[in-house]
């Protein structure tokens, strides 16, 4: 079975067992008898991986051989040069300190599509985008190490794992394809 890539909308369950009145995965995917290989907060968007293949699910999750991955967050605040550099070097965020990453600010991505409903906007409070790339992901990280820096998380999408980019896959939220694995396993 290849590897199926889906792009998570805002507010779906990243699982398939339904919950009343929220969407959840069995809403958007109908190939039967796969497993997401990760997962993603309901109030985060981008790129999911799933599989049939316990085995590949293990090496695309398992901490062990975890794939990096690639998120880009809008921050309220300006982001600054310090700002960046505590993002990249482990931070004590209580019950764990997070490994080193990459963290650099970028422009809004212009293939990035807009998000349903809109972020809260306010005139007197700008925004900046990163893109992060972190080795590990324990629960709500990225929002947790942005918010230790003093940019509160707005919008957070999962642009890549490993080899698998939704640059390079465009996929619109509620969308899916199949791909060949090969480029997990190697």
């Amino acid at each position: 079975m290849p590897l199926i890539l889906f792009n998570k909308p805002f507010q779906v369950l990243c699982q398939f067992s339904r919950q009343e009145g929220r969407q959840c995965l069995a809403d958007y995917i109908k190939t039967p008898n796969i497993y997401p290989a990760g997962r993603l907060d309901a109030d985060s968007e981008g790129l999911m991986l799933l599989t049939d293949d316990g085995k590949l699910q293990h090496l695309i999750a398992h901490p062990d051989h975890k794939e990096a991955k690639t998120y880009l967050v809008q921050v309220e605040g300006r982001c600054t040069s310090q700002a960046l550099a505590r993002l990249q070097a482990p931070i004590d965020l209580g019950d764990f300190v997070t490994k080193p990453c990459q963290a650099v600010q970028i422009a809004e991505p212009g293939w990035l599509w807009p998000r349903n409903p809109p972020i809260r906007t306010r005139a007197d409070a700008p925004t900046s985008w990163i893109a992060m790339t972190l080795q590990e992901g324990k629960n709500r990280q990225v929002r947790r190490m942005t918010a230790a820096v003093g940019l509160p998380t707005l919008r957070l999408v999962r642009s890549s794992i490993g080899p698998f980019s939704l640059a390079t896959h465009p996929l619109m939220p509620g969308d899916y394809m199949a791909v060949d694995a090969g480029g997990v396993r190697a």
